[in-house]
């Protein structure tokens, strides 16, 4: 770990003004740049990401554009709290207790969005279904409750570039974001969250294993799910 901080190490008198810490006394002003449809850097249990307002479509074409991403690729959603999954997402039929169970924590659940989904049609259009994260980040989940809409979030990087453990793996991108908040150097090995589809009643898929396969699996088996068959 002590090189990962030392390859992060930025100077102070480098930093922009752009740069906040990511504590509660700075998540007032994140929660204003998000309504203000501005797009902002921060910190989750995985990996640094890039966050707006997931109802503004000039926000998230922002990220789209940042990132160099196709607008084929969808955005996930986070929520503060595992609650406000319902106002965005299709719960009913999923066995009481998972989503208790997975998160908060780093998973990314793909949910059925429904037609009483509270997102815009214009987020990931065509698309049925939504992946929604609850990280296990106390700054990014305050600054949710306070927006009291869904955040869009995505990796802090290029595509196709190597995520981000700590800020200054993004630097270059610094100038684009209305902040950028420094939660340190994240103990991930980079592989993200670990994306379960449950859009299929009784059943799971696991996209991709990221950094939380196991335990996932295992509460996934405790709710009794079973593992999609591949299809032939």
């Amino acid at each position: 770990m002590s090189s990962s901080m030392e390859n992060c190490h930025v100077d102070v008198q480098n930093k922009l003004e752009v740069v906040r810490p990511a504590t509660e006394v700075y998540a007032q002003e994140a929660i204003e740049a998000l309504k203000a449809g501005k797009v902002i850097a921060v910190p989750t249990d995985t990996l640094y990401g890039f966050a707006c307002d997931a109802c503004s479509l000039e926000a998230v074409n922002r990220i789209y554009e940042m990132k160099g991403r196709k607008h084929t690729s969808p955005l996930a959603i986070c929520v503060g709290d595992v609650s406000q999954i319902k106002h965005f997402a299709v719960t009913e039929y999923l066995p009481h207790g998972l989503l208790d169970s997975l998160l908060p924590g780093p998973v990314t659940v793909i949910l059925r969005r429904g037609e009483s989904s509270a997102l815009e049609k214009s987020l990931n259009p065509g698309l049925d279904s939504v992946g929604v994260r609850v990280p296990d980040c106390n700054f990014i989940r305050v600054v949710a409750r306070g927006l009291g809409k869904a955040v869009a979030l995505t990796s802090a990087n290029l595509s196709g570039q190597p995520s981000s453990l700590c800020i200054k793996d993004f630097e270059n991108l610094w100038n684009r974001c209305a902040y950028v908040y420094d939660g340190g150097v994240l103990p991930s090995n980079r592989a993200g969250s670990t994306i379960v589809d449950l859009t299929r009643p009784g059943k799971y898929k696991i996209l991709r294993p990221g950094s939380a396969k196991e335990e996932t699996l295992a509460i996934l088996e405790k709710h009794s799910l079973v593992e999609e068959a591949p299809a032939i």
